[in-house]
C-alpha cells in the first residue's frame, strides 16, 4: 500500500499559518509522513516538537541554498550549504534532501552543463558519505512552471545519477512535472526505478489534487510500486478546497 507524505508548504496552508500545526493536522488526516521545502525560514524547534509529538516521519527537505549547479563556480556555495542542510536533516530524522539543477545557461553547451551537474552530485556524495541521507536531484517541467530550468528530462536526470554511481545520489521523480513534459512513466523509468528516492504527485492542468485533472496518476503510481518503488508519494499540490477534502479526493483517485 502506498504511503503518503503531505507537503506542508502546500497543504493545510488555508487552515493555519503555523507550520508546526500543519504537522499535527497531517497526523489527524492520517498522513504517513510530512515534508517541506526550505528549513531556513522555519522554527526548527517547533517542527522538531511537532514531529516528536505526532510520531510522523519527515520524508524530505530541500538542500539549501538553491544554486546554479549547471555553473561550476557556484558549486562551493552549494556544498557549504549542503553541509548545514545535512545537520538539519539528521536532527529532524529525514533521509532525503532535494536538489534542483538550476537554470540552463545561455551560450554554454548543454554537455558542459550536464558535466557540471555530474560534478556537483559527485562532490555532494562526498559530503553525504556515511550519513545515510540521500540527495535527490529533481527534473522540473519547463512548459508551465519553470521556464528556463536546465533539467527537464527524467532520462537525463537518471543518466546523471548513473554517471555519479554513488548510493548518496538519487532522483526525485515528480509525476506531474514528468507528464506535463509529455513523458510516459514506464518509458522513462523502466529498469531504473531503484534510482528514485522520492516521488511527488499533482494533477494537470492546475497542479491540484489527483482526480481534478487528466493525468493517469493511479496507473503510473501503481506501475512504479509494482516495479520496486518503496518510498513515499509526496502530495505536492494546491488543494482546490479544504485540505482534508482534497486529501479524501486524492485517496479516492489513487487507492
Amino acid at each position: 500500500m502506498t504511503r503518503y507524505s503531505a507537503c506542508i508548504d502546500m497543504l493545510f496552508t488555508r487552515e493555519t499559518a503555523d507550520v508546526a500545526q500543519r504537522i499535527r493536522l497531517a497526523k489527524a488526516a492520517c498522513m504517513d509522513a510530512v515534508e517541506f521545502w526550505l528549513w531556513s525560514n522555519k522554527d526548527l524547534n517547533a517542527i522538531e516538537d511537532a514531529l516528536n509529538e505526532t510520531g510522523l516521519p519527515l520524508a524530505g527537505i530541500v538542500a539549501e541554498p538553491f544554486a546554479e549547479l549547471t555553473r561550476i563556480t557556484d558549486h562551493d556555495r552549494f556544498l557549504d550549504g549542503l553541509a548545514k542542510s545535512l545537520e538539519v536533516a539528521q536532527r529532524l530524522g529525514t533521509k532525503v534532501m532535494i536538489a534542483q539543477a538550476g537554470p540552463e545557461l545561455v551560450g554554454i553547451p548543454r554537455q558542459q552543463q550536464h558535466d557540471a551537474l555530474v560534478e556537483a552530485m559527485a562532490r555532494s556524495a562526498d559530503v553525504l558519505k556515511g550519513s545515510g541521507v540521500r540527495l535527490a536531484l529533481e527534473p522540473l517541467n519547463t512548459l508551465v512552471d519553470h521556464q528556463g530550468y536546465y533539467l527537464h528530462q527524467t532520462s537525463e536526470g537518471l543518466d546523471i545519477i548513473d554517471a555519479v554511481n554513488r548510493p548518496e545520489i538519487a532522483l526525485l521523480y515528480d509525476l506531474y512535472h514528468s507528464m506535463v513534459m509529455g513523458e510516459g512513466v514506464p518509458a522513462v523509468t523502466q529498469g531504473r526505478v531503484d534510482r528514485i528516492a522520492h516521488i511527488h504527485i499533482a494533477d494537470h492542468p492546475g497542479r491540484n489534487q489527483p482526480g481534478t485533472g487528466q493525468l493517469p496518476l493511479k496507473a503510473s503510481l501503481d506501475w512504479l510500486v509494482a516495479n520496486g518503488y518503496t518510498g513515499y508519494a509526496g502530495l505536492e499540490f494546491r488543494p482546490t478546497d479544504a485540505t482534508v477534502l482534497a486529501l479524501a479526493e486524492t485517496r479516492a483517485a489513487l487507492d
